[in-house]
């Protein structure tokens, strides 16, 4: 059961654009500037304009650049990650529009690391047959290409609202997306709940990572988006293909929250797995080793802690000496040297971690969803690019590229999209979202739904656990458990839409019954194209999920 949310404080103020985007990362920055020669454009973002997950982008962005690569080869190995649920058209896109996407950001005035002949220096990560990636300030790669995306920002024209977090979709008498309401935090700006009324809506809120205990994620993604979604009628798509890295710093047991990230790029470099008796695992297991996708190498992880009893297991990068981990990985040395850890003189401890949503709001081509007049882009966004998962380094592209795509679909939507205030009924404006019925979930919940879906719902999955998730979860939406009424504020808020993205990644998971990318069936551990070669789509209708299975005749392993 899902509550009936979200029961939005009626707006105290309103404002009118043509196009608001939500969220700061590389998808929404990159939406907002394309789109803003076709109109006003307003950029709301939940926290700080660089406090999202782009900014902790290590590894890099991949793109056919090198002479030796092709975008053939680029699609080929995309393909391969995504264990036959890519959708090719998709794939095409992203890899033959990614080269000069990536030179683009290099003309607003991102400053990618060069080699020592002056070119862009490009290394490997995991599935990759090519050295494709770009990466900056060795290790720092999303932090630089969001510091060239907020300084083109400042003399755009493009409005911008901080510490606002997005609360659901106001809709025209057609049905069409005409805003959303927001609750607004800060000073020097409107406070309070509000409604921004817009002629087309862009999600870019990023990902759910905080759906578990340990995640790369920041705390501002708590799957916003993707409920925002649900309880407006658009079909999300994937959601049981979480992706967990598999070289996440280990904090020790308890550990919850936003964890370091130890990018593949380090094992890109020549850094080794090995378990506490200083043997190499993934060798003999896949043709790349340490380079397989990391549903394999996250897999290969776990089962060695399985058969050893072993916390964690080891990154071993003492053989690249000092002056590499200074100078390309400056960022990651220095999170491990908090910790007390230092990798030039010994091994790095490291378990799996919630990182990207594979899934999420089902677009076309240029990000339209279900509901007209709603877009989505980034990580929210289920593409088809990533199919059951994600390869490396394809997720700041993919906002990149998606992002461009989308703006030139607004350039003629808009055209004949109708002006805001002549489309949201009277009604929507006064009370806020007409949808919104219910309660909302008490923010103390939040570690027991961490705890729910990562007992249950992490890396390894099974019938049984899947079903105690499916229990546990509606336990704790139940009236009768939940007694008085919870007092709406942002941190209800977040933890009733972490509610909601658990639910449906939990009614996903237990639907699919086979092992496929990064969803992980114990009882089911083979791969069955005959039954699965195909999508679930879920969607919300009143406080109930339904998840419906398509087959899919365009994709290919």
């Amino acid at each position: 059961m899902i509550p009936s949310v979200l029961a939005a404080p009626a707006p105290g103020w309103t404002t009118e654009t043509d196009v608001v985007v939500i969220g700061s990362g590389i998808a929404g920055l990159v939406t907002a500037l394309r789109c803003r020669p076709h109109g006003r454009v307003l950029l709301v973002t939940k926290a700080l304009l660089d406090a999202g997950s782009t900014r902790w982008a290590q590894g890099g962005i991949a793109a056919a650049l090198a002479p030796d690569d092709s975008p053939a080869e680029h699609l080929a190995d995309t393909l391969t990650a995504g264990v036959g649920l890519c959708d090719e058209d998709a794939v095409q896109a992203l890899v033959t529009e990614g080269p000069d996407a990536v030179r683009g950001l290099i003309e607003l005035g991102t400053a990618f690391d060069r080699s020592s002949g002056g070119g862009i220096a490009l290394t490997r990560e995991g599935g990759h047959h090519r050295r494709r990636i770009a990466h900056a300030g060795g290790d720092a790669t999303g932090a630089e290409i969001s510091r060239a995306l907020l300084a083109a920002l400042k003399d755009s024209g493009v409005e911008v609202i901080e510490h606002a977090l997005v609360l659901d979709l106001l809709k025209d008498a057609t049905g069409r997306a005409a805003g959303v309401t927001l609750h607004v935090m800060g000073e020097g700006q409107p406070g309070g709940v509000g409604a921004v009324l817009a002629r087309a809506v862009v999600l870019a809120t990023g990902g759910l990572g905080q759906v578990f205990s340990a995640t790369t994620n920041p705390e501002v993604s708590t799957g916003d988006g993707v409920a925002l979604a649900l309880r407006a009628g658009a079909a999300v798509t994937d959601l049981e293909f979480v992706q967990f890295h598999p070289t996440v710093l280990w904090l020790g047991e308890g550990a919850r929250g936003q964890q370091p990230l130890i990018s593949e790029a380090v094992r890109g470099e020549g850094a080794h797995l090995v378990d506490y008796a200083g043997e190499r695992f993934m060798a003999g297991r896949h043709e790349l080793a340490e380079l397989a996708p990391r549903d394999i190498v996250a897999k290969a992880i776990m089962n060695r802690m399985r058969e050893t009893g072993a916390s964690c297991m080891l990154l071993d990068g003492r053989h690249l000496g000092a002056a590499v981990w200074e100078t390309r990985f400056p960022t990651i040395l220095a999170a491990c040297r908090h910790h007390m850890i230092d990798p030039v003189t010994e091994p790095v401890p490291v378990v799996p971690a919630a990182h990207y949503a594979s899934g999420g709001v089902r677009t076309d081509l240029h990000g339209r969803t279900s509901v007209p007049g709603l877009y989505a882009c980034g990580e929210v966004a289920c593409t088809g690019v990533h199919g059951a998962n994600r390869l490396a380094s394809n997720s700041l592209l993919e906002g990149l590229v998606f992002a461009g795509r989308i703006a030139t679909a607004l350039a003629d939507d808009l055209a004949t999209a109708p002006g805001p205030f002549q489309t949201v009924q009277g009604r929507d404006v006064q009370e806020g979202d007409a949808q919104g019925r219910g309660g909302l979930l008490d923010p103390a919940l939040r570690g027991d739904i961490q705890q729910i879906m990562t007992s249950h719902a992490g890396v390894l999955r099974g019938a049984a656990g899947l079903a105690a998730a499916t229990r546990e979860l509606a336990g704790l939406a139940d009236p009768a458990r939940t007694g008085a009424r919870v007092e709406p504020g942002v941190e209800a808020w977040e933890v009733t839409n972490l509610h909601t993205v658990a639910t449906a990644i939990v009614a996903a998971a237990h639907r699919r019954e086979e092992t496929r990318g990064s969803h992980w069936r114990e009882d089911f551990p083979d791969r069955s194209d005959a039954g699965w070669r195909g999508h679930l789509v879920t969607r919300l209708n009143g406080n109930a999920l339904t998840t419906t299975y398509e087959p899919s005749e365009g994709t290919r392993a």
